[in-house]
């Protein structure tokens, strides 16, 4: 999960950065390429935000995974004391 995060934000910031320099080269007016960069821009924050949203419910998930799976031992956990106890008494 580690590593398709980074690519995953490495592609991202080479779009960026291209898209960037695409339009920074491109023969348009100044105010076209600023409209057309802040756009770009955009664009790229809500691919950010859109990612970071899956990262977290996949987080989520895992946590309520880890969770159940510990509340699962104690029980077991719990039983096999209150086996031995009832042994034992």
């Amino acid at each position: 999960m580690k590593d398709s995060g980074k690519v995953v934000t490495a592609l991202l910031a080479g779009l960026a950065a291209g898209a960037v320099l695409g339009l920074l080269f491109a023969p348009e007016k100044g105010s076209e390429t600023r409209d057309k960069i802040n756009d770009s821009l955009s664009d790229l924050a809500d691919a950010i935000k859109e990612r970071a949203e899956q990262q977290i419910d996949q987080l989520n998930e895992l946590k309520e995974k880890v969770l159940a799976s510990v509340k699962s031992k104690a029980h077991q956990v719990e039983s096999i004391i209150d086996d031995e106890i009832e042994e034992h008494a």
